[in-house]
């Protein structure tokens, strides 16, 4: 690691340390890092509008606990991380959506996933890492895939967690779920958004495992942390304007794990099991029961997945 770094410890779980890493291409990541610095190193990448903080305690913990360093960050536009200012014309969503489907390029957006995985790629020199193990949920996933095809020599072992590769044809998700997470709370107050946070999470989650107090706790702190809407709006284009990754994913020869839950309802299993099909000799797996989301009911599961794969 660099050891030019300053780390403070985090102010919301004891065994993780907090940083701020300047990539130098004007964005800022705000990191935390937890485990023992001379072992292998997993880099957590979130998904769309969610902060570092998505990726649970006890899911950090028990990678640590199976011998990792796990590094969880802030992706550009949310989190304390760096928020970027759109100068330019308002893209039209909707439309975007339209072409997206059917594989038609869109472009505009103030930036797109192949610079969020640049973002990553910089991340990792800066943390002075020679090889890290990756592993991407949902958007994170597939700035992954973008960074395993990319980058290969800074990266050892790939895995994907309820993602997609966004290829043509794929089925749609859910419209109640998808606008659950770019739709707007019916106030901008406190008690407004933990109410519309409430809602995603109970539309997107694991049915019968949403955990009522837990959820309202996480909202309360993700909320006071920050609150950029913008940001998760322009990570929704970010997506929009970069397409199919079906032909990167056939550039990827990094051993790939990929799981999904039976129960998702914002993108269905069937997106994860083309990711997998499109990898050479990736492995999938179909977690029964879960949604797009990590409860700890499952978190010994996945993680134990996760660990077997990045150490066999």
């Amino acid at each position: 690691m660099n050891s030019a770094l300053q780390f403070q410890s985090s102010p919301y779980t004891a065994f993780m340390q907090e940083s701020t890493v300047d990539l130098g291409n004007g964005i800022q990541l705000h990191i935390e890092a937890g485990g023992n610095p001379d072992h292998p190193t997993v880099i957590l990448i979130m998904g769309l509008g969610a902060q570092m903080l998505f990726w649970p305690d006890f899911f950090c913990k028990s990678l640590i606990d199976h011998g990792f360093r796990v590094i969880r960050f802030d992706n550009r536009d949310i989190g304390l991380s760096s928020k970027v200012r759109h100068k330019g014309p308002r893209l039209n969503a909707v439309k975007l959506m339209g072409r997206f489907a059917l594989g038609l390029p869109n472009d505009g957006a103030p930036y797109n996933l192949y610079d969020m995985a640049d973002d990553v790629a910089l991340l990792i020199d800066r943390l002075g890492i020679e090889k890290a193990h990756i592993l991407g949920a949902s958007m994170g996933g597939m700035i992954s895939q973008i960074l395993a095809a990319k980058y290969p020599e800074k990266i050892e072992k790939l895995g994907l967690l309820f993602t997609s590769n966004n290829q043509p044809l794929l089925p749609p998700p859910f419209p109640k779920q998808l606008f659950s997470l770019i739709g707007k709370p019916e106030s901008r107050d406190e008690d407004g958004i933990v109410n519309h946070s409430l809602k995603v999470f109970r539309l997107i989650g694991s049915p019968g495992y949403i955990n009522q107090v837990d959820a309202i706790q996480t909202a309360r702190k993700l909320y006071r942390r920050s609150y950029h809407p913008a940001g998760v709006l322009q990570q929704f284009l970010a997506i929009l304007c970069t397409g199919s990754l079906l032909k990167l994913d056939k550039q990827i020869e990094k051993p790939t794990l990929v799981l999904h839950g039976s129960k998702d309802r914002l993108l269905p299993p069937s997106h994860g099991k083309a990711v997998a099909k499109a990898i050479s000799g990736a492995k999938f797996e179909l977690i029964e029961g879960m949604g797009h989301d990590m409860p700890p009911h499952f978190i010994p599961q996945i993680s134990g997945l996760f660990a077997h794969h990045f150490k066999s």
